[in-house]
């Protein structure tokens, strides 16, 4: 019997154990799988906003894969996604691509939130106090001039532009000014983009015109709108530099001509420059 006993355990010993039942894996690892690729995703996104936003005028997309070093495909599907969305804008060319509507509209409220909002905004108040006639602080956004702050005067005649709008850059002094500290061949590129329409009588369209008074602005340090854009009215504009002495903005003045003259324009420059440069050290901070 002990016999027998001993060779049932031995039998027993030898027969393989049973697998064991696999344990089902909890969700909160894939989530947070699926969480890090999300992250990963819009990370990308970020990158590819910021590197687009180093090109105001637009960047190929050949260009923007060398600067990211992400595979050619992967740029392509997220400037897709992003375009579709309207946070990326193909003009030009197809392959030309800058900061879409809902970037600069993104942009101009983090600008508006941001603490130095209220400063640079003293800043304007001031300086219409002081000339009796409307103030604009304004950036380049691609192929326009972006209307970023804008201070009324109390004149019941005015034109009313609200934070956010845009302006060609051929016919207004803000953009002409942008224009003008451009490098030439950037400068080619933005005015082959679209064509060039008079918008008045008095508006430049001709290149050698365009570039002769890009050479006058960069010589004298601003830039005039001779009712270019709407007969009836002028403006001036001066650039408002970055630590790089580079200009980042443009601070206009613009008025009717029966309340403004050139010549009187011209006489607020001192005002106007006093008032951009703490508008840049504004933006600096």
């Amino acid at each position: 019997m002990a016999a027998r006993r001993a060779a049932v355990a031995k039998a027993a010993a030898r027969r393989p154990a049973a697998p064991r039942a696999a344990t089902p894996r909890s969700g909160p690892p894939q989530a947070d799988a699926d969480g890090r690729q999300a992250g990963s995703v819009t990370l990308r996104a970020l990158a590819l906003l910021s590197e687009l936003a180093q090109h105001p005028e637009g960047v190929s997309l050949h260009r923007v894969t060398q600067q990211l070093g992400w595979p050619k495909p992967s740029v392509h599907r997220l400037c897709a996604h992003l375009e579709q969305a309207g946070w990326v804008l193909r003009s030009g060319t197809e392959r030309n691509l800058s900061l879409g509507p809902a970037a600069l509209k993104f942009a101009l409220a983090a600008l508006h939130h941001d603490a130095a909002n209220a400063e640079r905004r003293a800043i304007l108040r001031a300086l219409v106090d002081r000339v009796g006639e409307t103030c604009n602080l304004t950036m380049l956004a691609g192929a326009e001039v972006l209307y970023v702050d804008r201070v009324e005067s109390a004149w019941p005649l005015r034109l009313h532009l609200e934070p956010g709008s845009r302006v060609p850059l051929h016919c207004t002094a803000s953009g002409k000014l942008f224009l003008a500290h451009m490098p030439k061949a950037q400068r080619a590129r933005l005015l082959a983009a679209r064509p060039l329409w008079a918008a008045t009588p008095n508006t430049l369209v001709a290149p050698e015109a365009i570039e002769k008074e890009m050479r006058a602005i960069v010589r004298q340090g601003y830039s005039l709108d001779r009712e270019e854009f709407l007969l009836g009215l002028i403006a001036i504009a001066v650039p408002v530099t970055g630590r790089d002495g580079q200009p980042v903005a443009a601070l206009a003045v613009h008025a009717p001509i029966g309340r403004l003259s050139l010549k009187r324009a011209i006489g607020l420059l001192p005002v106007m420059r006093e008032a951009a440069t703490a508008l840049g050290a504004s933006l600096a901070a």
